[in-house]
């Protein structure tokens, strides 16, 4: 059964990524609903799980919220240190195809897109192992998780595809991130019938994969929204993001 849920979040997924597609001519409205979803699933559903999990205290602060911390300096670091690396091979001279006059191809670094997708395809295979795990505990729990796994992974697709393609990655590898984030539920199902992660190791990975997501939020994927077009569609959009998240939660019953 939490196979053939896991079909029904990989649909989802794809949905997610194809909508992205289709709005490119509307950038700046797409990285405000990224911005959004990206914020909301970090301050609505993977920090309060991570503080459950892991909220046992390390000198006086919660393990998970020491990890998010992490999580964003870490971020911080990787993407001002392929910035520099691009840097020093001139990579951040001339303009590249498609990007608007006067912005360098070197202001944005692909290996960071496809780190962050990365970590969404990780984040994606969780979904799927504890979608697997519930359905083990019983069937209400397995359907109220395969609610939020399903509603959840739209988000999952539409990120993947913008984080992937935003960073100047090519739309083929972008597709292949968005297959690979379609994948992993699927996979992680299986694999739950293989194997049992410790609950504290699950709760610091969600800390951890937090911090780095809410830092391509706030400092990578909102500023480029409003960069060129500070306009209030743009702000709206990424309300209605955070507002989705919260519905996601809320209907899934936290």
């Amino acid at each position: 059964m939490a196979v053939l849920v896991a079909l029904g979040a990989f649909l989802m997924t794809l949905f997610g990524g194809w909508v992205a597609q289709r709005v490119t001519d509307r950038r700046h409205l797409v990285l405000g609903l990224a911005g959004g979803l990206m914020l909301g699933v970090v301050g609505l559903d993977l920090l309060p799980e991570a503080l459950e999990a892991a909220g046992e205290e390390v000198f006086g602060v919660p393990q998970a919220l020491l990890l998010f911390v992490g999580g964003f300096l870490f971020a911080h670091v990787v993407e001002r240190l392929l910035a520099t690396r691009r840097a020093s091979h001139g990579a951040d001279t001339g303009e590249k195809p498609g990007r608007g006059p006067g912005e360098k191809a070197g202001e944005r670094t692909p290996q960071v897109g496809l780190v962050a997708a990365g970590a969404m395809v990780l984040h994606s295979l969780m979904d799927g192992i504890a979608l697997g795990a519930a359905f083990q505990v019983g069937g209400g729990m397995g359907a109220t998780v395969a609610l939020a796994v399903v509603t959840h992974d739209f988000a999952d697709g539409f990120n993947t595809y913008t984080l992937t393609s935003v960073y100047g990655n090519e739309r083929r590898k972008a597709l292949a991130m968005l297959f690979a984030d379609a994948l992993a539920p699927i996979a992680g199902a299986a694999l739950a019938t293989l194997l049992t992660l410790p609950e504290e190791l699950l709760g610091s990975y969600l800390g951890f994969f937090g911090g780095a997501l809410l830092y391509l939020a706030a400092a990578e994927i909102l500023p480029e929204a409003h960069h060129a077009h500070p306009a209030r569609t743009t702000l709206l959009c990424t309300v209605a993001g955070v507002g989705f998240i919260w519905l996601v939660v809320g209907l899934s019953g936290g």
